[in-house]
């Protein structure tokens, strides 16, 4: 079940280049873990895993089985971290057409990270149709995306189920003690839950932030915590790991010119996983002019529209390939009595076999044409593996963030765009 890092160039490193980064991420990862560098007030998530304690997992399991009794549907309202690691989680986990079989949890549904009207007004439509309950995620209460759709469906929640069972339906995850949201949930007499002071919010999805959507989504909380704690084993003083091999490769590429990083998928089902692996790198290294840009394809798919620019375009990239080794379920490829579809060849590969030609073809054809990979392999998607695949992530952002010279645990540019919202919007 380890994750394990190797790396395709088209250059090769010097041993002084090796040398010298190797020494200087196992130094940001000292220095992590004493907890002496910048944005040291927000390094909550490092000890997560083993910190998180019996009691709030029992609380967390108990209230998502209560919410799930009751609900056909159930809202994430958040925004940014609030949202994207529960979704990420989720969406790996779940069938992948969940909305069309029969489960026995609710339908995931997913607001307060836009204001557009049309999809706040369609989800108003379903919602007067269906049993519902929602979580609120903010450490503040005032993010305006989320706000401002905690008020619509709040007042929904009331209109339709009166006052008494509206604040049964509702769970605010939030500050301890302080914030519009806080003091909501106490007048109302809401389920509450406390986003710890020293974690971000990027870094969240392992605080019920994260653990209380995917608990009544109807995954094994317990086994994403004990996957998150292997790799925290794994890493936390190794020298050799995994994890700052990834670092190192990807800090060479950067130093040699690279400002694209590309999160490459074979699955459908991780798309989300990209998109919470952009903001965590997105928001913590793009500081200071400096940072690798992260983006992402979901291959086989994205081999025919982005595919032609990563071979033939710009060398401004590298890929980060996820590779994973084993599928959840088989479906085998019909025999014909006529091979009228000339695809016989193929009888002797299962679909599994064919993606992972597919994927292998690819990196070689990308090396040709000048894009360095790193490849990630897990064993499987299931929650053990995304519990390590998170921590994994997470501690080499903090350490690259390190190497690269910034303070990866704070995001001074995101209230740029409030700031210029609020005055056009007539805020004092």
């Amino acid at each position: 079940m380890k994750i394990t890092v190797s790396y395709s160039k088209n250059d090769t490193p010097s041993n002084e280049e090796l040398k010298q980064l190797s020494e200087k991420s196992l130094s940001a990862l000292q220095t992590l873990i004493d907890g002496n560098g910048e944005g040291n007030d927000f390094l909550g998530w490092v000890n997560l895993p083993n910190e998180i304690s019996q009691q709030e997992i029992a609380k967390i399991e108990s209230i998502a089985e209560r919410l799930r009794k009751c609900s056909e549907v159930f809202v994430v309202a958040g925004i940014g971290g609030s949202y994207l690691g529960a979704r990420m989680v989720i969406e790996a986990l779940k069938h992948n057409f969940d909305t069309l079989t029969n489960q026995n949890t609710p339908t995931i549904l997913y607001a307060g990270n836009t204001m557009n009207e049309d999809y706040l007004a369609d989800l108003m439509e379903v919602l007067d149709k269906k049993d519902y309950s929602l979580a609120v995620i903010s450490k503040s209460g005032t993010t305006t995306e989320t706000a401002v759709t905690f008020r619509i469906l709040r007042e929904h929640l009331t209109k339709k189920y009166g006052s008494q069972e509206a604040a049964k339906r509702i769970v605010a995850i939030t500050d301890k003690e302080k914030g519009v949201l806080k003091q909501i949930a106490d007048k109302e007499g809401c389920d509450t839950f406390v986003i710890p002071d020293n974690v971000g919010g990027r870094f969240s999805v392992l605080t019920p932030v994260g653990l209380l959507p995917i608990a009544v989504a109807g995954f094994d909380i317990r086994k994403i915590l004990e996957g998150a704690k292997l790799q925290r084993k794994e890493v936390l003083g190794n020298k050799d790991s995994d994890m700052l091999k990834y670092v190192v490769a990807r800090n060479y590429l950067y130093n040699k010119g690279k400002s694209v990083e590309i999160m490459v998928n074979y699955q459908p089902n991780l798309v989300y996983f990209s998109e919470w692996w952009k903001q965590l790198y997105g928001e913590s290294e793009g500081k200071d002019n400096k940072g690798l840009f992260p983006a992402s394809v979901s291959n086989t798919t994205d081999l025919h529209s982005m595919g032609q620019y990563i071979q033939e375009g710009r060398r401004l990239m590298f890929e980060t390939v996820l590779h994973i080794e084993n599928s959840k379920k088989s479906l085998p490829i019909p025999t014909l009595k006529e091979n009228d579809d000339k695809l016989d060849y193929l009888l002797n590969h299962s679909l599994t076999q064919i993606n992972e030609k597919a994927e292998e073809g690819t990196r070689l054809a990308h090396l040709e044409g000048g894009v360095s990979q790193i490849q990630l392999s897990v064993e499987r998607v299931d929650e053990i593996n995304i519990g390590q695949l998170i921590y994994f992530f997470e501690i080499a952002c903090g350490v690259s963030g390190y190497v690269l010279g910034v303070n990866p645990f704070n995001q001074p540019g995101v209230e740029n765009y409030k700031k210029k919202m609020f005055k056009l919007l007539g805020k004092e």
